[in-house]
């Protein structure tokens, strides 16, 4: 994959070259593609990736050179979509760090400070972010293209499910929707199908899977999907920054649609209550994140989230102990599952 990606950003930085005529970047370090390459080779879990690959092998997958050029495909195409989804999230949540750096806007908006550029700083940076953003987008397309058309369509799809959450997601929060129905419809586009579902489905489809399979596999990647979910709401909330890469409570104090948000609305009460009610808007006092978190852990819904992973890490290994799978794809998928569940970043 690491392989496939160099050339395909190499080509394209050839293309960006020739349309540049060679001239050197204005104001930023570099052109758009060699700051995606520096985007790229930034780390991070791959855990989309693993979930492509165990959904391959589950299904009987195997090294036939056909079958795996695809495989590697979908995920060199995932690796780039999801750089897509990061660095477009932050500029909409004004999330200021990623992965322990500073967010693609903040870098942009710091060069524009540094080359004493004309305009606003930070109206560029978000702009050029975006740029980079359509860019990985389309670089993603672009490896798409090749594959079958079954599987295109489902990536299509996939692509079309995140951008219908991540909707839901903001005309949800202008509209003050705290409730549970809401959060769980947001997750389950967000993070649930384009996290885990759609790529155990991507990486069946790549190994030629039958029905059977490829039902197990969606009903796994749906508790696990969950899992996901829920673990990621609740490291927005109690998530170590060092680990996480992001700052503790930016869920809170965007008042992000998730369970926990729901859980609060329904049972906190007095100066708590009141300062759940600030949170997202122009109301918001400094403390009020802090004043939420200590009334979620004495109202017990810490501990409930835990008990909710908990009870879909069961429902995934009782799934997984008749599901028609391959043996070495179901402990993958096993270790996967609780790799997501109890994982701290």
């Amino acid at each position: 994959m690491d392989r496939l990606l160099r050339s395909e950003v190499a080509e394209l930085q050839q293309r960006w070259s020739e349309l540049t005529g060679g001239a050197p970047a204005e104001v930023l370090p570099g052109h758009l593609p060699d700051w995606l390459s520096e985007q790229l080779s930034a780390g991070g879990k791959r855990l989309r990736i693993r979930l492509v690959h165990w959904g391959h092998l589950a299904a009987g997958g195997d090294s036939e050179p056909t079958a795996y050029a695809q495989l590697v495909r979908l995920a060199s195409a995932l690796e780039v979509l999801h750089q897509f989804a990061l660095v477009h999230d932050d500029v909409m949540d004004q999330s200021a760090s990623r992965r322990g750096r500073p967010s693609a806007y903040v870098e942009a908006t710091r060069a524009h400070i540094a080359a004493a550029g004309r305009g606003g700083a930070e109206r560029f940076g978000e702009n050029l972010a975006i740029l980079l953003g359509d860019l990985a987008h389309s670089l993603a397309d672009q490896l798409v293209d090749p594959l079958p058309a079954e599987q295109r369509a489902l990536w299509y799809r996939l692509c079309t499910e995140l951008i219908a959450g991540q909707g839901a997601d903001l005309t949800g929060a202008a509209a003050g929707r705290r409730d549970r129905a809401h959060s769980e419809q947001v997750a389950r586009l967000k993070s649930s199908r384009y996290s885990v579902e759609r790529l155990l489905e991507l990486g069946a489809l790549a190994a030629g899977a039958g029905p059977a399979q490829r039902a197990a596999l969606l009903e796994c990647g749906q508790h696990l999907g969950r899992i996901f979910a829920l673990r990621d709401d609740f490291l927005g909330v109690w998530g170590d920054p060092e680990l996480t890469g992001k700052p503790a409570g930016d869920d809170l104090a965007e008042a992000k649609a998730t369970v926990i948000l729901a859980l609060a609305t329904d049972r906190l009460t007095g100066a708590a209550a009141e300062a759940l009610e600030r949170l997202g808007t122009r109301d918001q006092r400094p403390d009020d994140v802090a004043v939420v978190t200590e009334a979620l852990d004495a109202a017990g819904i810490r501990t409930e989230i835990e008990e909710m992973i908990a009870a879909e890490v069961s429902c995934c290994d009782t799934l997984l102990d008749t599901a028609p799978l391959t043996p070495a794809g179901v402990a993958g998928l096993r270790a996967e599952v609780r790799a997501i569940a109890w994982r701290d970043s």
